[in-house]
């Protein structure tokens, strides 16, 4: 809880939301099914998989809100779902892809705008680190074309995360909106980490 407090300190809150995810995030990018080098289209299965395991009851939980980022951020509903879901019924995929696992959202009811504003920023941050992996892996992994890593729209991810960062910075203000936003976002790196090292 301190770790939160020390953050919400900070003046800006994406600097915060960095400082309180930095060791989580560098966890998860060693621990992803395409942090090797000669990564393949299974791996990229598993990748897929792993992610829709973590964000479709996320999404539909976070679905539920029309107010913090499902209310003001102006962003169209996110595309991260179908482009997962568009990649794993791509012919390249065959046999590798699994159907999506059955469970209801488990995420907390009635969280505050700023704890979601948190999650949301994982969740669009994601999309981030998958524009870097398709850079190293189109030409490995072609001719399967990665929607998901690639992004929504000719642009990829950039236009949406930056219009996400300037809402994110108008919503989310003062000390303690801060640190449930922090908060929000160390539960959904926790979650996903909780998937990719959970046993097999």
């Amino acid at each position: 809880m301190n770790q939160f407090h020390d953050t919400a300190r900070e003046s800006d809150v994406l600097a915060a939301l960095r400082q309180a995810t930095a060791a989580r995030h560098e966890r998860l990018d060693s621990g992803l099914p395409l942090s090797a080098l000669d990564a393949t289209l299974a791996d990229y299965a598993a990748h897929l998989q792993l992610l829709r395991a973590w964000l479709a009851p996320l999404q539909t939980w976070l679905d539920g809100y029309d107010d913090g980022p499902q209310g003001r951020s102006g962003l169209p509903a996110a595309p991260h779902l179908a482009l997962i879901e568009a990649d794993l019924a791509d012919p390249a995929l065959a046999g590798h892809a699994m159907p999506a696992p059955a469970g209801a959202p488990d995420w907390p009811q009635g969280a505050s705008a700023a704890y979601r504003w948190g999650v949301a920023y994982v969740v669009e941050g994601s999309q981030l680190g998958g524009a870097v992996l398709y850079k190293r892996l189109a030409a490995q992994l072609a001719p399967h074309p990665l929607r998901y890593l690639r992004g929504a729209g000719d642009a990829g991810p950039g236009p949406r995360w930056r219009a996400f960062m300037q809402a994110l910075r108008a919503e989310v203000r003062g000390e303690e909106q801060v640190a449930e936003a922090c908060a929000g976002a160390c539960d959904a790196f926790d979650r996903i980490l909780g998937l990719a090292f959970e046993p097999r």
